[in-house]
């Protein structure tokens, strides 16, 4: 019976050096999938906020352009004030 115990802690010995290898594989694969989400899950926020920037200066100039216009529209015309 002796032997059937060596055999037995070997195995469990064997396993656990396994599982302990395993576990840093693992350890790393999370590591990389988890910096690889920050990073693009930050590229992703970047590109939105220049994206609302872009529209906001956009919306604006329409906006001075329109007001503009509205101004040239209601001034009288050189013409007019003889």
């Amino acid at each position: 019976m002796n032997i059937s115990l060596a055999k037995l802690l070997v195995l469990l010995v064997t396993f656990s050096t396994g599982l302990l290898s395993s576990c840093a594989e693992f350890k790393e694969a999370g590591r990389t999938i988890g910096h690889t989400t920050r990073n693009v899950t930050r590229e992703i926020g970047h590109g939105t906020r220049d994206a609302a920037i872009e529209i906001g200066h956009g919306t604006k100039r329409v906006v001075n352009s329109i007001g503009q216009e509205t101004n040239d529209a209601v001034k009288p015309s050189p013409n007019d004030e003889q």
